[in-house]
């Protein structure tokens, strides 16, 4: 009797797994046909502001001195 029960949990949790395993390939899938831009997630803009990574200061100074 355990092992008939067993095995039907095992048989629904395998079908449940691969059912939310299919729903959410087609999720990701619609998503990707949705977009139809090629910047492949890239957030592109036009902004003319120009792009500062960091400030010269002392702290950076030091720091790509010891990083040498």
């Amino acid at each position: 009797m355990k092992d008939n029960r067993r095995s039907f949990i095992k048989k629904t949790l395998g079908a449940s797994a691969l059912v939310a395993a299919a729903g959410a390939t087609a999720a990701i899938a619609s998503t990707k046909a949705n977009t139809g831009d090629s910047s492949h997630g890239v957030v592109v803009g036009k902004s003319n502001k120009k792009e500062i990574l960091y400030k010269e200061t002392a702290e950076w100074k030091a720091f790509y001195k010891a990083s040498y």
